[in-house]
């Protein structure tokens, strides 16, 4: 379809597939009924992250009764899903509540230019299906393009790789092409792509080898519920709200006493792991350097990466690299690792608005120099709203509550004949932190640089708190001192 023949102004349009996206095309839907918008998604397929990733054991490192909409039951009793389960629940969603011919794909916006003459915004498309470009004009952008570059993931640089004779391979490329059973396969990296590749690889592989600069927290989870989901059978709408708060509610105050009480936490998760690996040394290779909750915990469902450990099939070395070499990678202490596969699970790169260059009255925006206004708006950028979940909970529950927001506001300023709206700053706010300065994983420090700025005041700072946020986002009044309307 060329969207530009219809030579015709929306009302929003939603940039992204993922869960976010879907999110926010239901809302609209139901919320806003009178709203003329589409989703334009740059990939051939809906879902994003859990579309993207084809790695061995992808799957979700949060329950899916939170990572769940809040508008459509989670009824599995595996409450920690795969990629796989997770797509066909989307798929679900969005047969469910017809959204298919409102999701254009092949879509890949490259800029966004707002002109203040007319109130609009006009998006550059490059339609990659007819390999032609197309414009689109909207009167508003929802903005669900997720935090990580699609294009490649984070890749240091390994003195001699280019002497090592096996595959180098990072999760982010992953194909099925990739043969590693019976293969000895050493894996960089400690975060929650390794945690969760590393027991599926190892049940194939000869040997997996882990290799951590420094170790993380890893707490092993049952995969399934068994009492809670009992409350399925009696009302499966029921049962879902129940057991999602519940979690909420779980999260919530493991986070809160991670930060309060750090290193009684910290002792708690350490002596589960000792149980897990008896003899194990747990000091060196499972003791991190942070606190618990300034990064985010990872998950080993049914102690699945733990028993790798204990069969034998995984080992673990923590240690720097010093170099690569043709038979593996050569370790600081001289120790080689031999490997015919080495995956580099080294991270992921954050990028602002899935690269889309942001252009208002000709003046490309720097998001860095904005203030972030309920964790969302911009005081850069008129008529938008970027989604952008929790670090410390699942990503959907602020996905949710920001589509709804989304909702009310577009509906305020139909209501009230306003073309434009705009967060603005008050002369005595002071910066504090960036957007994520809370949390100190590599990810988020790496791009320090590029994201956007807290106040020292509501509405200007980052809660990172659901509960606090259903009362300001969803019941807060949409007009307050700080967001202009013209």
């Amino acid at each position: 379809m060329n969207i530009q023949s219809q030579n015709k102004i929306y009302d929003t349009i939603v940039i992204g597939a993922g869960i976010s996206g879907l999110s926010a095309a239901y809302h609209l839907k139901k919320y806003s009924p009178k709203a003329d918008f589409l989703v334009l998604e740059g990939r051939d397929n809906f879902g994003g992250t859990w579309d993207f990733f084809k790695y061995p054991g992808i799957r979700s490192d949060s329950d899916m009764h939170t990572l769940g909409f809040s508008f459509k039951p989670w009824n599995s009793r595996k409450f920690i899903a795969d990629g796989p389960a997770i797509m066909n629940y989307l798929d679900e969603t969005i047969k469910e509540n017809k959204l298919k011919d409102l999701i254009k794909f092949n879509m890949h916006i490259e800029t966004a230019s707002w002109n203040s003459g007319d109130s609009l915004w006009e998006l550059s498309i490059n339609n990659k299906k007819l390999n032609k470009p197309e414009t689109i004009k909207t009167k508003f952008i929802q903005m669900c393009a997720g935090y990580y570059s699609y294009e490649s993931g984070h890749k240091p640089i390994f003195k001699g790789s280019e002497d090592f004779i096996g595959q180098i391979i990072h999760p982010q490329e992953w194909n099925s092409s990739i043969n590693y059973e019976n293969k000895k396969v050493a894996v960089i990296g400690s975060g929650a792509t390794a945690v969760t590749l590393i027991p599926e690889i190892a049940k194939k592989a000869s040997h997996v080898t882990m290799i951590q600069r420094s170790p993380t927290y890893i707490a092993s989870v049952p995969s399934k519920y068994k009492i809670l989901h009992l409350l399925n059978y009696i009302s499966p709408k029921l049962g879902y709200k129940i057991i999602r708060f519940t979690n909420i509610l779980r999260q919530r105050r493991i986070f809160r006493r991670a930060r309060r009480s750090p290193e009684l936490v910290k002792d708690y998760l350490l002596d589960l792991v000792r149980d897990e690996l008896p003899g194990f040394d747990i000091e060196k290779h499972f003791t991190p350097s942070y606190n618990p909750w300034e990064q985010r915990l990872c998950l080993a469902p049914d102690s699945d990466f733990f028993q790798s450990i204990n069969q034998k099939r995984v080992s673990v070395e923590t240690e720097t690299i010093d170099s690569f070499s043709e038979k593996g990678v050569q370790l600081d202490s001289g120790k080689l690792i031999e490997a015919d596969i080495v995956i580099t699970a080294t991270g992921i790169k954050l990028q602002n608005f899935g690269g889309i260059k942001i252009f208002v009255d000709e003046n490309e925006i720097d998001i860095s120099k904005s203030f972030i206004y309920k964790s969302m708006m911009y005081t850069q950028i008129p008529n938008f709203i970027n989604t952008f979940g929790y670090i410390n909970a699942s990503w959907t529950l602020k996905a949710d509550l920001t589509s709804k927001y989304a909702c009310r506001l577009i509906n305020f300023m139909d209501d009230n004949n306003f073309a434009k709206c705009l967060p603005e700053a008050p002369e005595d706010l002071q910066e504090t932190k960036g957007f994520l300065d809370d949390f100190s994983s590599g990810y988020v420090r790496r791009a320090a640089s590029i994201t956007v700025r807290q106040g020292n005041k509501k509405p200007w700072v980052n809660n990172q708190n659901y509960l606090k946020d259903i009362f300001e986002i969803n019941y807060g009044k949409i007009e307050d001192n700080s967001l202009r309307f013209s």
